[in-house]
């Protein structure tokens, strides 16, 4: 943040039939004799608000980091190996690239920055929401191949899994690079929003392409979600569909809070409503599938045997 200059002194004009109107990078006094240059301003990891937001994202990716540490060192526990081990590591180091992705934001905004923000908070979570999809269709076809014999079997494995995400992200992708080869998001000062104020902010170039992001990330969320919510009863060995119902939950009452703030909010509480959401629901997501595991796993390692799960 810039302060503002000496004003500009202009000639009185008393009884003057046309005034002189200031540029657009000042602004008139009280007594409307002269002009003052607007403060610069954008959201600063220095100020307060900027300062918490970057040690929230700080904190939330070591935890992740700490928890992806612990499914790493018990990789062969039942409750690691029933729950798809290997989504579970791509969703922990997508979660945690979610939580870095919150810092993108925060800083002044350049070329390099503005074309970052979006699409890569928009295809890092599209792996993440693609991949508790996997999970859940990975739930559903687990309890329908010990059912319905070994027909089904086969679809039991990381290539499903594997398939489902990298086919849902490649749409993602795809729409990010129509986004930055059509009209790509730029650096632009603001000077209309508020007075006395110059807003460095991005300009998001297509506000289609944008919502087009959200529009599909929301859908993958929501098929995640009514996926987990049908089959959340299933017996308990294959009981990760409760707590992925809970996580989107929160992920979709998050975004869905979002878009109102988003049109309602200007300049710096625009960014900062953004950086909320996207740190709030992968908190959400973390807290609610991973926690539960990490407190078996840790705290109660007699229910993280085979026979337990056995008799469940």
């Amino acid at each position: 943040m810039q302060k503002a200059n000496f004003p500009v002194k202009i000639p009185p004009a008393q009884d003057a039939e046309q005034c002189v109107k200031c540029p657009e990078d000042q602004y008139p006094n009280i007594a409307r004799d002269g002009c003052l240059h607007k403060v610069v301003t954008f959201l600063s990891p220095k100020e307060p608000l900027g300062l918490i937001l970057v040690c929230t994202s700080l904190s939330f990716c070591l935890l992740t980091a700490l928890i992806l540490g612990v499914f790493i060192k018990y990789r062969d526990t039942p409750i690691v190996r029933a729950n798809n081990r290997n989504l579970s590591y791509t969703l922990l180091i997508s979660l945690k690239l979610c939580f870095l992705c919150a810092l993108i934001f925060i800083g002044q905004p350049t070329p390099a920055s503005c074309l970052l923000r979006q699409t890569s908070f928009g295809v890092v979570f599209t792996v993440a929401i693609s991949s508790i999809l996997a999970k859940t269709v990975t739930v559903v076809l687990a309890f329908r191949a010990t059912s319905l014999g070994s027909n089904i079997r086969g679809w039991v494995g990381t290539r499903t899994s594997t398939s489902i995400v990298l086919s849902c992200s490649l749409v993602q992708v795809l729409i990010c690079v129509i986004w930055l080869g059509t009209a790509p998001p730029f650096p632009e000062m603001n000077t209309r929003s508020e007075p006395g104020l110059i807003i460095i902010e991005c300009n998001e170039g297509s506000v289609t392409a944008f919502y087009c992001v959200l529009g599909y990330l929301g859908s993958l969320a929501l098929v995640s979600f009514t996926v987990a919510f049908l089959v959340r009863k299933l017996p308990d060995s294959f009981n990760e569909a409760k707590f992925i119902t809970f996580g989107m939950l929160v992920f979709c009452s998050v975004w869905a809070s979002f878009l109102p703030a988003y049109q309602s909010t200007k300049g710096k509480a625009t960014v900062a409503a953004e950086i909320f959401s996207i740190l709030t629901s992968s908190a959400g997501v973390l807290s609610c599938i991973f926690i539960p595991k990490c407190y078996v796993i840790l705290v109660q390692p007699d229910r993280n045997t085979r026979e337990c799960l056995k008799r469940k």
